[in-house]
């Protein structure tokens, strides 16, 4: 994990939304297991895509687990062991990715394993308000075996991504403490605006859960108008005044947590209006104050 927070870049380009790009390439994701689906149909496609990216310029790649759980591959068959396969699988598949273009380049490149909010699985849109009813046991209960078989399927670090509240950011962190030794991830929110959750929490505050916490190794935002990613980025920082070495990572979303119509042309980190390394602007990478606390890692959002 040392190798990647210290691989000398400014900006750190993470990959696009998979989902969007699998619907580019003509799949439909209206199942509710989503891009995770492909795990089970086409994994050759899910290959294929993250090396778009690569091919585009990103040094990470987001596994297709985002909406992957053993409740939504229940419900399509799969048994607990089935599931927990499928789940490797989605690393093992962006590991072949990323192993193939450092033997095309000669660039490393890194797997993140995507872990998604219970939300995602409802499938009904909640993951962008956080209004589940559960209580802290059932989100652990949920997250904790996926997270643990994540954890161990040589990832080089877990995405949680798309947090939309306290509640479930501070549980997803007690469970990252319960996983083996040596795990890391980075942990993002989702935001309402520039100052707090969907949930409509304070953000300062529950960035700042994550201060002295040893394996997280950057926080930030996603699926969050590219408007307000500067200021959560400062915010961020602010939060983690203590660890200030600790990047920042952005995923923003130029509408919001709606996603727009797929481009017509595959992805590409170069040119991509989403690639926002200014954050709250689109355009190309520049220095941007937020730098001042942090690295920044960007990651396009359609």
């Amino acid at each position: 994990m040392q190798d990647l927070l210290t691989a000398g870049d400014d900006v750190m380009l993470l990959d696009g939304g998979l989902a969007t790009e699998l619907e580019r390439r003509g799949h439909d994701l209206s199942d509710d297991l989503w891009s995770a689906r492909l795990l089970l149909d086409r994994p050759d496609e899910i290959v294929a895509t993250h090396r778009s990216y690569f091919a585009a310029g990103a040094r990470v790649a987001t596994t297709s687990s985002y909406q992957a759980s053993f409740e939504g591959f229940a419900r399509r068959g799969c048994s607990h062991d089935e599931a927990a396969a499928l789940m490797r699988r989605s690393v093992g598949l962006a590991r072949e990715a990323a192993d193939a273009a450092q033997a095309d380049d000669g660039v490393r490149r890194w797997v993140a394993a995507s872990v998604g909010p219970y939300g995602a699985v409802l499938a009904d849109g909640s993951e962008y308000s956080g209004d589940y009813g559960r209580s802290d046991a059932d989100l652990r209960d949920f997250h904790g075996p996926r997270a643990e078989v994540l954890a161990t399927s040589g990832a080089d670090l877990l995405a949680i991504e798309t947090i939309p509240s306290e509640q479930e950011a501070s549980v997803l962190l007690r469970v990252l403490d319960e996983l083996p030794e040596g795990t890391a991830a980075w942990l993002s929110i989702t935001c309402a605006d520039a100052a707090t959750t969907r949930r409509g929490e304070d953000v300062e505050r529950v960035f700042g859960l994550a201060r002295g916490h040893e394996r997280v190794v950057a926080v930030g935002v996603n699926c969050t108008a590219p408007e307000h990613v500067e200021e959560l980025v400062l915010r961020g920082g602010h939060a983690l005044t203590v660890r200030r070495d600790r990047p920042g990572s952005a995923r923003p979303s130029r509408h919001g947590h709606v996603r727009p119509a797929a481009p017509s042309t595959r992805p590409d980190a170069r040119h991509h209006p989403c690639r926002c390394a200014s954050p709250g602007s689109t355009g190309s990478a520049r220095r941007s104050r937020s730098a001042r606390w942090a690295r920044i890692r960007m990651r396009c959002a359609w």
